[in-house]
């Protein structure tokens, strides 16, 4: 998977000293990346934009 125009952004619940620290880039079609910013070429995992949306919606229902 050819990764060169992955747009990464760090999740707001990061903390600003690097601890748990998710990226996603969700700027490529048909998939969103997700992977820990301590470990960049520990690979990443891939969700359609309907998983992805539905996993978000799942997390933010249970705050």
């Amino acid at each position: 998977m050819d990764l060169t125009d992955a747009a990464w952004r760090k999740s707001t619940r990061s903390t600003p000293n690097g601890g748990d620290c998710v990226e996603v880039a969700d700027n490529l079609p048909g998939r969103v990346l997700v992977r820990d910013s301590k470990d960049r070429d520990g690979g990443n995992l891939a969700f359609t934009p309907t998983a992805w949306h539905a996993f978000v919606a799942g997390i933010t229902h249970r705050r």
